[in-house]
């Protein structure tokens, strides 16, 4: 099969956006392949002999290492990779009725982060075992639009491979092409996020999920779905009875005040790169996080993060529980 020349070889000298879109090819890559270099804190001696352009970039850069989402590898994170890993190669020789796996809970609780740290670590294992081979798309990332229809939702495939398309094209072609292109690429991972978006009670969203199904049946990989409490009209009715046959159900929640909050809480404050933050000060508030946060790691992230930024914007290169407070978050945190 002839491949798209920017679909498997892009060019070298090709830019690479550093927002482009996990539901791209090309976007995907990149986001497997980002490796971010951790700034070195320097001394208050290295710090004072820097020219005024030296400190400039020296703050951008700790200020672009504060803007990015540390992914900590939550008992969620594991447990998903680990379920995901073994139906990966449970499927390895099925020919039908392959197993799947869907990630379901409240908003903010890591559910994306969860199965794109999967499909991270399935991609690396692939390109480890075929080094050199540029032809492999071992994993896809779509989402599902709001008020899918099948031919949406195919489009999305189309999208992340960059396959041409014409307006005349009927949904059978799309497909077809769809489908032949992922067997030929290899892939072995299908990640399908925002599933909440599909409603078995509308016609559209049950023919949606029928034509997920199609794609289940026709490409040899293993099928992760991810949205917010999907199983409470996900498994209703013939077709729910059929996924919740098929699927393993991963739920996510807030985190509770425990050990592994604690622990959260530490690995992110080891990753800040403020000049006069005292070590264990933010750990030393880790009640008060929990309680002003709710549990919620896109909050907390949203929150540390957040006050870092404004420490280092400030000149004040610390924080503190008034900082935090100073920082909005979402409207279900900032209501409880």
């Amino acid at each position: 099969m002839t491949q798209p020349q920017n679909l498997l070889n892009p060019s070298a000298d090709e830019p690479q956006e550093p927002d482009q879109h996990l539901t791209t090819l090309a976007g995907w890559r990149a986001f497997v392949a980002d490796q971010p270099v951790i700034p070195e804190l320097l001394s208050d001696t290295e710090h004072a002999k820097l020219t005024p352009a030296e400190r400039t970039r020296y703050d951008e850069d700790r200020i672009d290492h504060h803007t990015r989402l540390l992914v900590v590898a939550t008992s969620t994170i594991q447990h998903t990779v680990t379920c995901g890993r073994r139906l990966v190669l449970l499927n390895r020789h099925a020919v039908s009725a392959r197993r799947g796996l869907i990630v379901s809970g409240p908003a903010g609780t890591g559910k994306t982060t969860a199965i794109t740290q999967l499909g991270r670590a399935h991609e690396l294992l692939d390109r480890a075992r075929h080094p050199g081979v540029s032809d492999r798309i071992p994993v896809v990332y779509i989402t599902v639009p709001p008020a899918a229809t099948p031919r949406m939702v195919t489009v999305e495939f189309v999208r992340f491979l960059g396959l041409p398309t014409r307006s005349r094209s009927n949904i059978t072609d799309i497909l077809e092409s769809v489908c032949g292109v992922l067997t030929d690429a290899r892939v072995g991972l299908v990640l399908v996020d925002e599933l909440h978006n599909i409603s078995l009670a509308t016609r559209p969203g049950a023919e949606v999920a029928d034509t997920l199904k199609y794609f289940s049946e026709r490409i040899p990989a293993t099928f992760v779905y991810a949205g917010i409490n999907v199983e409470r009209n996900l498994f209703n009715g013939t077709r729910g009875q059929q996924i919740a046959g098929r699927f393993t159900l991963v739920p996510t929640a807030p985190l509770p005040y425990n050990s592994e909050w604690q622990g959260l809480v530490a690995t992110l404050e080891n990753s800040l790169r403020l000049h006069a933050h005292k070590p264990g000060s933010l750990t030393g508030l880790d009640r008060y996080l929990h309680d002003r946060t709710g549990g919620m790691i896109g909050s907390l992230s949203h929150l540390i993060r957040g006050a870092a930024l404004d420490a280092i914007l400030t000149g004040s290169e610390e924080i503190t529980e008034q900082s935090l407070q100073a920082i909005p978050l979402d409207h279900s945190s900032d209501s409880r």
